[in-house]
């Protein structure tokens, strides 16, 4: 099934495929979408009273109306945050990062989160993905989202099949101002693909507008996300102003590269790319050692005397999406990195000593998640008891 026209791009980046050396300069005239500047992170940070290192390092770099949003908030119209997981298997750290950040934003602002399970989506799409599969990989997501550690009182999980008596009513509202040449044009379907598939977008786009409804007001609504996931709302943004709400800010993310290299993005499905959150300690060590790509030289003279290139490395890389927040320590990895004092081993032993001390916690809170993960569920009416 084609997803996109490829258009002859040296890489491709679609909800469904991210692939190759990816330009993210390119990426955002592709999908008009703007780059943070230092007034917008200038206002965040008045705020939240600081910046999160993924804002200052430039992981979160582009937005959609952020601006207005901010705005808003300014007013006293306090936002809502809204992101999400299409479960089909286990969750790497790749995965962990947005979220991450989400909660950063739901604690410094003191917002409600909306978490979607979009339990149907990998179904649809994935010929071999059986659905009683999805709801296993659905609750086995839930206790890593659980796990991060967001407030249960202000955070509301949806399953689109769980959930379907408050998404469907608004769903096909969506649905029926997105004509088929539309979504075609945006994702490349062929009519070949099934219809469930094609209706997507719009069960995505209904969390954007579900507490306005909700509530009988109009909340703006921000969504963190990687930016593949854009797409989706590129197609309805026109929609939701016709139904009488606002469309939604959008905070975009790069990707979180696989062990192998700086192309594309870490996969699930390809296990020796990925650090997945219950991965043993001794697992994370051999996965890093045998598969990190390395920026340093080819010798040990070559690299004391030349360095290696930080900006290469993934362990680099990964140490600064997230697992070293203390920029001067960041900063001093980096130059030795470069003057060839920190060898490649070296580096990679750091990495595997913050990456198991983080699993090791996530693991601990992971398992006591079992029990409270169904406070974070919504009940039939869209509110929890």
């Amino acid at each position: 099934m084609k997803k996109e026209s490829r258009e002859h791009d040296e890489f491709s980046v679609t909800p469904w495929e991210v692939r190759g050396n990816i330009d993210y300069e390119k990426l955002i005239k592709k999908f008009g979408v703007e780059k943070l500047n230092d007034k917008i992170l200038a206002r965040i940070k008045k705020h939240a009273g600081e910046l999160h290192p993924m804002l200052r390092r430039g992981v979160f770099f582009a937005h959609r109306d952020m601006n207005w949003l901010l705005d808003e908030y300014e007013k006293g119209n306090r936002f809502f945050l809204y992101t999400g997981r299409s479960p089909s298997g286990p969750i790497h750290i790749g995965h962990l990062m947005p979220w991450i950040f989400t909660k950063w934003l739901q604690d410094k602002f003191n917002v409600e989160l909306w978490f979607q399970f979009p339990d149907e989506e990998k179904f649809l799409f994935k010929k071999n993905l059986g659905f009683d599969e999805v709801q296993k990989w659905t609750h086995e997501n839930m206790l890593d989202v659980a796990a991060l550690g967001f407030n249960p009182k202000k955070t509301h999980f949806l399953v689109n099949t769980k959930n379907a008596n408050l998404l469907y009513p608004e769903a096909v509202k969506i649905a029926k101002k997105i004509s088929f040449s539309t979504v075609k044009a945006a994702f490349g379907f062929t009519n070949d693909l099934n219809i469930g598939a094609i209706f997507y977008t719009s069960m995505q786009a209904a969390p954007v507008i579900l507490p306005s409804v909700l509530k009988k007001k109009k909340i703006p609504c921000l969504i963190p996300l990687a930016i593949d996931q854009d797409p989706h709302f590129r197609v309805a943004r026109d929609v939701y102003p016709k139904l009488g709400f606002p469309k939604p800010a959008i905070i975009h993310s790069i990707f979180l590269p696989p062990l192998q290299g700086t192309q594309g993005k870490m996969s699930s499905s390809e296990k020796s790319s990925a650090i997945f959150t219950t991965d043993s300690p001794k697992e994370v060590e051999t996965k890093i050692k045998k598969y990190a790509f390395s920026g340093g030289k080819d010798t040990l003279e070559e690299h004391r005397k030349h360095g290696g290139n930080p900006d290469k490395d993934v362990s680099y890389q990964y140490l600064k999406f997230f697992f070293e927040p203390d920029d001067k320590k960041l900063q001093k990895i980096h130059d030795d990195y470069k003057s060839g004092r920190l060898l490649t081993s070296e580096l990679k032993q750091i990495l595997i000593e913050k990456i198991n001390k983080f699993l090791k916690e996530h693991q601990k809170k992971r398992k006591l998640a079992e029990k409270s993960v169904g406070k974070f569920l919504v009940k039939l009416n869209g509110f929890k008891k």
